[in-house]
């Protein structure tokens, strides 16, 4: 940085303040400058030391032959010029020889050789075009053509790329009028214009790929596709605007588009970015093959996102709505992102089916329990309208698994739940997914499902009749007992288990039996105690199921309990405490299943004064189960429901705040 002490109009005679980063040494044109004195003037402690410095005492001085040699390279680049060779020299080093030259009042001479090589340059033009006579006039002009060709329109053509944001684009206009009147647009411009076109975006292209995100490199992509069709409207001829177009779109597009979606896509993906990724699109549908390898790229995205959500087992409990979610979010995209394309949407699915298999039945599995969580009673997180929505994205997930056997096996099972504890959240729903069932797998595949349902509603007409036959006959009793008799081959098989019933459940057995066989002769009854329900030996099965009503000064509350946990509450009718062994012995349970259902509802210590350890069940727990037959004050009653419920052994109903749930 320099400071000229001088007046600008004058000669500089005095001396020049200069900072100084180093010292002065040989130019890097060449010459060598004899240094003038350099003196430090006096300044404050800690201030910026200035340095002066005096002009030179001798004028700098031309190596020996430096004129002509610069000459000689000057001319070499010249005649290349006018015979469209490259130029061997370095152009920064030609323009500061002329300036050397200039410098040391030689100008006049350069102008005059200069002068001469053009001139001598254009006498050989001219003297080519007289050896053609007249009646060769036709060659004669194609020769003037190709010397304006060579010496014209290459220079105009690349005044035209490198100057079009600041050129004046009516007077480009104007010339380029000029050149189409005198039919040489074409071949006389547009080819030479397009090459320096395409030379100029392809060095573009190289490096804002290394420069730039992807994101930012798709707009300025885009911006360049804008410029250019706004220059063929503005000055171009209209005939350049296909392969001026074509040109940006291969440059900047076509030689990048692996690295392209390599760079970015999965990020844009990720993170969502509608707007980039329907630029992305967009930009790809305009060259060839593009689209293609978008396709295959988004493929295995999928493939690899979607293997993530179900590969790994930590994930089983929020498989099933994140592939709902991710299904979504694709389906999105493809909608407004990739212009419904459907081989984006067939390869969508050819990637859904390829990975959600990759882990064998799991997901079939948890398709099948996420369905029974959203058809089971107490489910408030959906309206009717979105619960039918939520079965028909479930139905799309559904068609890509292989295991359809196995969600035919947890879906039958779960339904059964369902229905025998009446736990449906809506028949309409359930009749929705099973139609749905039917529409995608067949006739064959839900013909079981749809006994399941008959079956039922065949149960509740044969209850009414029971019913009004025991008040008929003026049965007395307290429990009140309600029997679902089922078709066999519809529904799952249990394993049949003989347990001791206390008498007064024996007695409705018995009453019900003789009713039954009653109205349906030559069937025999078994009961099947493993669901509380009844197996004929022919091929019916008979399921009960048990209801234990409270009363209380506020109120009536219901627990509601399976048969086996019926027998162990009923036997704290007759004690404080029983051992595993006793509740075996006493209700004919076997042991597996006797510590299963205990636990559900007590807790367990072991007496370890006992010579034999043995598992008995506190009275603070087992006394909350008691009050279904012994009167207890409402305050203690409480106390030990909310001790069960915050164990994790009881829970309210979530449609009657009055009701209380055995968690099984």
């Amino acid at each position: 940085m320099a400071e000229e002490s001088c007046n600008p109009a004058e000669s500089c005679s005095k001396a020049r303040n200069v900072f100084l980063p180093g010292g002065v040494g040989h130019h890097a044109n060449g010459l060598t400058k004899s240094a003038g004195s350099a003196t430090f003037s006096n300044s404050k402690p800690g201030a910026a030391k200035k340095l002066v410095i005096k002009n030179f005492k001798e004028k700098p001085k031309l190596p020996e032959n430096y004129t002509n040699e610069t000459w000689q390279k000057l001319k070499e680049a010249v005649e290349a010029i006018q015979n469209s060779t490259s130029i061997k020299y370095n152009l920064e080093e030609l323009y500061q020889a002329v300036e050397n030259l200039c410098s040391h009042k030689i100008s006049a001479k350069l102008y005059k050789q200069l002068r001469v090589v053009c001139e001598d340059h254009i006498k050989a033009q001219i003297d080519q075009f007289r050896e053609y006579p007249f009646h060769y006039s036709v060659l004669f002009l194609k020769k003037i053509d190709k010397c304006w060709q060579d010496h014209f329109i290459y220079l105009f053509a690349k005044m035209v790329l490198i100057q079009k944001h600041s050129v004046d684009r009516s007077l480009l206009r104007s010339l380029l009028s000029m050149l189409s009147d005198l039919q040489i647009y074409q071949d006389s411009f547009e080819q030479r214009f397009l090459e320096e076109t395409n030379r100029l975006y392809a060095a573009e292209g190289q490096r804002l790929m290394q420069e730039r995100e992807v994101p930012a490199y798709l707009h300025h992509v885009n911006k360049r596709l804008e410029e250019e069709a706004d220059r063929v409207i503005t000055y171009l001829d209209q005939s350049t605007q296909k392969p001026l177009i074509a040109t940006v779109e291969k440059q900047l597009l076509g030689e990048h588009l692996t690295a392209i979606l390599q760079k970015g896509l999965n990020n844009l993906l990720d993170e969502n970015r509608i707007q980039d990724l329907a630029l992305l699109y967009q930009l790809f549908s305009r060259v060839r093959g593009g689209v293609q390898v978008l396709l295959q790229h988004w493929i295995e995205y999928i493939k690899a996102f979607g293997s993530t959500i179900v590969i790994n087992p930590e994930k089983d409990k929020t498989m099933v709505q994140e592939l709902l979610d991710f299904k979504d979010k694709v389906d999105h995209i493809i909608d407004v992102c990739f212009m419904k394309n459907e081989k984006f949407v067939n390869g969508m699915k050819e990637a859904f089916e390829t990975f959600i298999n990759k882990r064998p039945n799991k997901p079939a599995e948890l398709i099948a329990k996420y369905v029974d969580s959203k058809l089971r009673a107490g489910n408030k997180e959906a309206t009717d309208e979105e619960l039918e929505k939520m079965l028909d994205k479930i139905m799309i997930i559904f068609r890509f698994i292989y295991g359809k056997d196995v969600f035919e096996a947890f879906y039958k099972k779960d339904l059964a739940k369902r229905l025998l504890v009446g736990k449906s959240a809506s028949v309409d729903a359930e009749k929705s997914m099973l139609s749905k069932l039917k529409h995608e797998c067949g006739a064959a595949f839900t013909s079981k499902l749809e006994g399941m349902f008959k079956d039922m509603e065949l149960s509740k007409d044969i209850m009414v009749q029971f019913k009004q036959h025991i008040q008929c006959q003026n049965i007395p009793g307290n429990i009140e007992l309600t029997v679902n008799i089922l078709t066999m081959g519809y529904w799952p098989t249990y394993v049949p288990m003989e347990v001791h019933l206390p008498p007064e459940m024996v007695r409705l057995q018995e009453i019900f039996k003789t009713f039954y066989l009653g109205k349906h002769s030559g069937r025999k009854l078994q009961w099947q105690s493993t669901l509380g329900h009844c197996v004929s030996q022919k091929n019916k099965w008979l399921y009960i199921y048990f209801f234990l009503s409270f009363f209380f000064p506020q109120g009536k509350k219901e627990l509601q309990v399976s048969l086996f946990q019926t027998l162990v509450l009923l036997m704290f009718n007759e004690g404080e405490e029983f051992s595993l062994e006793d509740i075996k012995l006493a209700t004919g349970i076997g042991m597996d299943t006797c510590d299963k259902q205990t636990y559900y509802i007590c807790t367990k210590k072991q007496d370890k004064n006992a010579k034999e350890k043995h598992h008995f069940f506190q009275r603070t727990y087992a006394t909350a189960t008691k009050f279904c037959f012994i009167f207890l004050q409402p305050a203690d009653l409480k106390k030990r429901i909310e001790s069960l419920i915050d164990r994790d052994y009881m829970e309210r109903d979530k449609e009657n705040p009055n009701q209380y749930n055995y968690v099984a």
